[in-house]
């Protein structure tokens, strides 16, 4: 059975990760996957999401900050437990491999880097690396995950997640500008 920042320079870093992963991809060769991989990754990306939000909302005093990480918080456990509740169904224990420990990687460099800021500084930062962080997912997502997924029902649950993801794209470069014009 096949199964699934902060500094700019760290977001652009995961960003230019999964293009290099993804792109020669679509052109030759997808790094293979199994299914318990791919759910692997999923539970990764999204637990990393959640415990950027959750320094959010330690260290941010705006509202509109807040309330974002919130609905990042909330939004991504859901899925967690929807990718949670079919693995189990499944029998699929998800698997440790490259793509998930990079993520982890990066994901550890921008805390340490968003930790060490503070105010609007740390807002702008934040809200960056959520627009480069869901950039890189949603194309992972769409061209890796997708794709390398062999269950139906595995690759279903990430087909529905993309409109979310962009939804949150979508909050976060809104609140991108809004940051920037203040």
């Amino acid at each position: 059975m096949k199964t699934f920042r902060s500094s700019i320079s760290g977001a652009l870093g995961m960003l230019l990760y999964f293009t290099l992963l993804v792109a020669p991809a679509a052109a030759q060769d997808n790094p293979k996957l199994s299914d318990a991989e791919v759910a692997s990754v999923a539970v990764i990306a999204n637990q990393i999401d959640i415990d950027q939000a959750q320094l959010a909302l330690k260290k941010s005093k705006n509202e509109d900050v807040l309330q974002f990480a919130q609905t990042m918080i909330n939004d991504h456990q859901a899925v967690m437990k929807q990718a949670t509740d079919l693995v189990q169904k499944l029998g699929v224990t998800p698997q440790e491999n490259a793509v998930g420990k990079q993520l982890q990687t990066d994901a550890e460099k921008t805390s340490k880097k968003l930790r060490s800021l503070s105010g609007s500084t740390f807002d702008k930062a934040y809200v960056d690396n959520e627009v480069a962080y869901h950039k890189a997912v949603i194309s992972a997502v769409e061209d890796l995950l997708i794709p390398e997924s062999e269950n139906e029902e595995l690759r279903n649950l990430l087909q529905n997640i993309v409109p979310a993801l962009n939804a949150h794209l979508e909050h976060a470069q809104m609140l991108q500008k809004q940051l920037t014009t203040k």
